[in-house]
């Protein structure tokens, strides 16, 4: 107990720790979640990761907004350690990604009207066509870094060989012959010396630990995602329109996979803000940690 002013006591703060657990979907999904209460929560925020990356990308992230606010993780099926069922059960397609989304916030009792999604990479367009579907599903999404339309030239050259059906078998089978180069240098690809940043061990040792669970690798569920983005793409930018949630668009000018140009013709398409971050690349939350959270915070203003 702690005394407070006039002699009353009270329960101190305690300290936001991270709580991992799993959650069953559905009989084929189940999700590796962390969870990081608040003594006094003034909303939630749910954070969805990109390729190739678990939970733990959002840990620092998480503990800091935690002093206001309930924050969510989860693996997205084909990484960390939630499930990898196979293709013909479940099909690693942005529009299923954005049925898990849904899925999620349902089962973990989440009220849409006080929530924050923020959204990067692989996360970022399933949470847009959830948001199509279900226009209340947040108060607001931040959503960065990740590919809405068919525009394969913004695109690193090996995103567009994955996109194209006759080369991405073979960009499959160089991306998991590459697991350790990629885990080593995905983050930082790109960027110069002097912006460089380096991750946590626990991090790092989580992707590694989590790239093969099963028979089905995270670059095999990045190849199936992909095997299906463009049409996930067209149907998205045919639903614009239909888009009522409030969105911000944040890239990092320094983007390697994805030009800040998609980023650019998003935001000016759904007549959204946009942030363009200077001398950042592909993972501002990884790269700007605090950038992130400040984000995160203006949202729920």
């Amino acid at each position: 107990m702690a005394l407070v002013a006039g002699g009353v006591c009270a329960a101190a703060e305690t300290k936001p720790v991270p709580e991992i657990s799993h959650v069953n979907l559905n009989p084929d999904i189940q999700l590796r979640r962390m969870v990081v209460r608040s003594d006094h929560p003034t909303g939630t925020v749910l954070l969805l990761h990109g390729f190739p990356e678990t939970l733990y990308a959002w840990n620092s992230i998480a503990l800091t907004l935690a002093a206001d606010y309930e924050v969510h993780a989860f693996d997205w099926p084909g990484y960390g350690e939630s499930t990898r069922p196979s293709p013909d059960k479940f099909a690693y397609a942005p529009a299923d990604y954005a049925k898990v989304l849904k899925g999620y916030i349902e089962r973990a009792g989440i009220d849409k009207r006080n929530l924050v999604i923020y959204a990067t990479d692989i996360g970022a367009l399933p949470a847009l066509l959830a948001a199509i579907d279900d226009p209340a599903i947040a108060k607001s999404i931040i959503v960065g870094d990740f590919a809405p339309f068919n525009r394969p030239q913004y695109m690193q050259e090996r995103l567009q060989g994955l996109k194209d059906p006759k080369s991405a078998q073979k960009v499959r089978e160089a991306f998991n012959k590459s697991r350790d180069e990629i885990l080593a240098n995905a983050f930082t690809r790109g960027l110069p010396p002097s912006s460089s940043y380096t991750l946590s061990p626990e991090f790092q040792a989580d992707m590694a630990r989590g790239w093969q669970n099963g028979t089905l690798t995270s670059a095999d569920a990045f190849y199936h995602y992909y095997s299906h983005f463009t049409r996930d793409q067209n149907a998205f930018e045919a639903d614009l329109r239909k888009l009522k949630t409030p969105v911000k668009v944040i890239w990092g000018e320094w983007d390697f996979y994805i030009k800040k140009e998609m980023g650019i013709e998003l935001a000016q398409k759904i007549n959204a803000p946009l942030q363009l971050l200077p001398g950042t690349g592909h993972y501002p939350h990884l790269q700007t940690p605090q950038q992130t959270v400040n984000e995160v915070r203006a949202a729920f203003r």
